[in-house]
Order: structure tokens, then sequence, then C-alpha cells
């Protein structure tokens, strides 16, 4: 009759310490290895994002609306235009004309910040908005709340600041308004005389005239998403 060999009691339970400290160790690597590692391109970007939609809430106003903006003048030369004050407000609502606040609450606008500026001349005074949303989508679907014709209203509401040559420009003045996206913000631009005519009484009027007015809105929305490096350690950022 064969013999028969049996392990020990001691060596068996020897082999699966063994096995346990080994599967231990590959999850305790794993772990390490996790915990360790910096943020992938993926987090990276939501990071990003994420920071990018919580400017308008965390920057100073004057880094969104600097003292001069960049433009193209209409004989196509280099011009300023120069900031004449911030609005110390940011409710949506009271941002827009009343036709369009509820249709802007209500497609997630969180805030509209306004400044208003004038072009070189000081003929032309231009309020700039940015109205911040959650994400990218949703500034992307509040688009056609505001007319696509170029019409001033219902749009932004004019910003003027009394005893400056902006106090006359008000809701009747305004003759154009733009719309433009910038990652989660809208931004406009609406514009009018100094004199605050309306643009009935203006009879035939430049096309041109108040094209410089793309320039500074895209000025602005690039400066709220300008990429910038990433860091995870401070409070804005959540790599």
């Amino acid at each position: 009759m064969g013999e028969t060999r049996t392990w020990p009691a001691v060596a068996v339970a020897s082999a699966i310490t063994l096995v346990c400290a080994i599967v231990g160790g590959i999850a305790a690597s794993a772990a390490v290895a996790e915990l360790t590692r910096g943020p992938s391109a993926a987090e990276l970007r939501d990071a990003q994002a994420a920071e990018t939609a919580l400017r308008w809430e965390r920057w100073p106003t004057g880094r969104i609306f600097p003292a001069t903006l960049a433009y193209t003048s209409e004989q196509g030369g280099p011009e300023l235009a120069r900031r004449v004050g911030i609005s110390s407000r940011s409710d949506c609502r009271g941002a827009v004309d009343t036709a369009v606040a509820g249709r802007m609450t209500a497609a997630g606008c969180r805030a509209v910040l306004r400044a208003t500026y004038l072009d070189a001349l000081q003929g032309i005074v231009v309020t700039i908005g940015v109205a911040a949303f959650p994400d990218e989508h949703r500034a992307r679907a509040a688009v056609p709340i505001f007319p696509g014709d170029g019409a001033a209203a219902p749009g932004l509401r004019a910003l003027a600041f009394p005893g400056t040559v902006t106090d006359r420009f008000s809701a009747g003045g305004r003759q154009s308004l733009i719309v433009r996206t910038a990652g989660p913000y809208l931004v406009l631009a609406t514009a009018g005389q100094v004199d605050g005519r309306p643009a009935r009484a203006l009879g035939e009027q430049r096309e041109t005239m108040f094209s410089f007015t793309e320039d500074l809105a895209e000025k602005v929305g690039a400066i709220l998403t300008a990429p910038a490096s990433p860091d995870c350690t401070a409070k804005e950022w959540q790599c």
C-alpha cells in the first residue's frame, strides 16, 4: 500500500500567510501609486473648467474689466477703449431687460458683471456684460435669448455713470448688441453715442460704427478663459 504524504499544518499556514502578504503588498503598492500619482489629463481639464467657471466670483472685477481694452478702428488702426466704471451689482435680473430676465434665470445665469467703456474719440459708449453660467453648454444654450440681428433690445442694460460723459447713456440710446460665448460665459456688449440719441434719430447709420465692440467683447472673453497652470494645492483648484 503506497505511502500518502501530507503537508504539516504549520507549512500550510506559512504558505497561506506568504500568499496573503504578496497580495497585500500588491494592493498596498497600487494604493500608494494611486495616492502619489499626478492628476491625469482628464482631471486637469476638469479642474481647469471648474476654476474658469468661478473666475467671475473669485477674481477682482478690475482683472476681468481692465482699465483699457485694445480694438481696431474703422480705419484699421489700433486704438484703446478706456474704462469709465464697473457696476457694484451682479444680479442677473437687474442687468438685462425685463423681457429676458426670467429666461436668463431659467437658463442658469449665476451673475452678470458690467462695466462701461469709451472709445478712443469719446464719442461712443459701450457697456460690456459678463453673464456667468455653470458650464459652457448652458452658456451656449442661452444665446438665443437675445436678438440675433444686432438689435439692442431686449438685451443688456446700459450702465451710465453720473458726472461723466456716459451719463446720457440709457435704454433708449442703445443702438447695437453683440453676444459672444467664452467657455461658461456669455459676453454681451451694447453701445450707443455719448449724447444719448436713439437710433431712430440718426437716419442712415454706418454699419461699421459699432463693429469695434466685438473686439472689446472678445478681449474680455479671452481674459476670462485664458489657460492657467493648475495648482492642485490651491483652494480654487480641485484636481
